[in-house]
């Protein structure tokens, strides 16, 4: 049997699936140009031993054992029960919305972060979200492929696929583009299905 041992800061802890299904509103609607969503699960696995003096969670799944310290600043610790199930997922989206405006050469970063928690009696949880805003330059159109490439703030050349090829036909080289990309870490603690 595997036995692993980590300290797990609160970022990487906890968060309900509600709080998932929340930030799932909050992706950017994409109105004119490429999405990316993609969701991937890090663990998942079963609550078999709490030690509450230590506040050492043991967690099993089909690689092994797990043991976690839930360091202080996890709220709620007493709402774990033997039997509960943690899942850790990442989850990534990316749009792209054109800027109908001529390049003053500026382009910018943006970035901001927010952190929800579990709410009073309610099993811990955690979900970390960032959002970061790049404006770019368009550098290049390929309307046979619908690409567009775009440069960022740092210099670096990206090129998108276009979903709706129709809105290449008014974009030029020059036009900025935003490009907003979220990504959350969320962990749950939920009661185990009847």
């Amino acid at each position: 049997m595997k036995v692993k041992l980590a300290c797990l800061s609160l970022a990487a802890f906890i968060a309900l699936p509600y709080t998932l299904a929340s930030h799932a509103q909050t992706k950017p609607t994409v109105i004119d140009a490429a999405a990316i969503d993609n969701s991937y699960l890090l663990y998942e696995g079963e609550v078999v031993k709490i030690d509450k003096k230590t506040r050492t969670i043991t967690f099993k799944n089909k690689e092994g054992e797990s043991k976690f310290v839930a360091g202080p600043e996890i709220k709620n610790f007493d709402q774990i029960k033997k039997g509960d199930r943690l899942s850790v997922s990442y989850e990534l989206a990316v749009a792209i919305e054109l800027i109908k405006t001529k390049s003053d050469g500026v382009r910018s970063k943006v970035e901001t972060n927010t952190v929800t928690s579990s709410k009073a009696n309610e099993k811990p949880s955690e979900t970390i979200a960032n959002k970061t805003t790049i404006t770019a330059d368009i550098v290049e159109v390929n309307r046979d492929k619908k690409l567009v490439s775009v440069k960022g703030p740092s210099g670096k050349v990206t090129t998108v696929t276009v979903k709706n090829p129709a809105l290449l036909a008014d974009v030029k080289v020059g036009e900025q583009v935003k490009v907003i990309y979220y990504d959350a870490m969320a962990a749950s603690i939920t009661a185990p299905k009847k």
